[in-house]
């Protein structure tokens, strides 16, 4: 379900409100694989840098994203 959403929202350019509803829900319930961390780094860092606009608010700001901190 994360990559068809995140498929989605870079090939229309656009982040739904119910598709960002469903990625808060599965990132908050933590019910995501590993494996898809990167993926949703990717949808993140283009969200950010305007690559994908979020159909929510005119804000780039997502919800908290939970990447695991990298020791130094």
């Amino acid at each position: 379900m994360i990559r068809t959403i995140i498929a989605s929202a870079f090939q229309t350019g656009y982040l739904s409100v119910e598709s960002e509803g469903l990625l808060q829900q599965v990132l908050t319930t933590k019910c995501y694989q590993s494996e898809d961390l990167p993926d949703i780094a990717a949808l993140y860092d283009a969200v950010r840098e305007g690559k994908i606009k979020r159909e929510a608010s005119s804000s780039n700001a997502l919800i908290e994203f939970p990447l695991p901190h990298k020791s130094s």
